[in-house]
């Protein structure tokens, strides 16, 4: 049977071909890597932009957020993190090319993020929603490739949760994750992030591809 673009990755597949996609021919200048919260898709891209191949040629496109920073994060490195009235703000000047509310808190993604990585001729990677990226799909189909990052399993995902203390209303969260797998069918690629290792390793190769392609 003929491949799909909503095909999986198993992570042992045969390495990856860009081409594989089907993607248009536009230049590919944004990567949107999606998936449930707790899925690891943070510390995966921490991962890709500490390599040294790539990390002139690429930007993260760091989001705007009313939640509180975690133990570790860095305000303005991580995400923005602001008041919910400057985040008000922000909507009301149409300042953002998307934004959702999402575990009750607001995040989105300027503009000027956008317009930076455009500028720069650099590839942008986004950390969003599967909201997020529903808008961003509107708006970008053709110079975006997207990635869904998902679970071993649902037991799993909750582990990881409970191991980083995110405890609160956390059936909540995992009914809202059952919902989230739902959109996996429209990204562009599919990854089960079981072995950090292994990810990061199926996302470089995607990367290093795009940019071979696009030279």
């Amino acid at each position: 049977m003929e491949e799909t673009r909503e095909k999986i990755i198993d992570r042992k597949e045969k390495e990856l071909n860009i081409k594989d996609l089907n993607i248009k021919e536009n230049k590919v200048n944004l990567i949107v890597i999606s998936g449930p919260s707790g899925v690891g898709k943070t510390t995966i891209i921490r991962n890709i932009l500490q390599d040294t191949e790539l990390k002139d040629k690429i930007m993260f496109s760091v989001s705007h957020t009313t939640r509180e920073k975690r133990e570790g994060e860095v305000d303005g490195q991580d995400y923005f993190f602001v008041s919910e009235e400057e985040f008000k703000r922000m909507i009301e000047k149409d300042e953002f090319i998307e934004w959702a509310k999402v575990h009750g808190h607001l995040y989105g993604t300027s503009y000027k993020n956008i317009e930076l990585a455009q500028k720069s001729g650099k590839l942008l990677i986004l950390d969003i929603d599967v909201q997020g990226a529903e808008k961003i799909r509107e708006k970008m189909r053709d110079s975006a490739i997207f990635i869904f990052i998902k679970p071993p399993s649902i037991e799993e995902l909750k582990r990881r949760l409970v191991s980083r203390g995110d405890t609160k209303d956390i059936e909540l969260r995992i009914n809202n994750v059952r919902k989230e797998l739902e959109y996996e069918a429209k990204f562009d690629l599919s990854i089960v992030n079981e072995n950090l290792e292994e990810t990061v390793a199926q996302l470089k190769k995607i990367i290093k591809n795009l940019l071979n392609e696009s030279k």
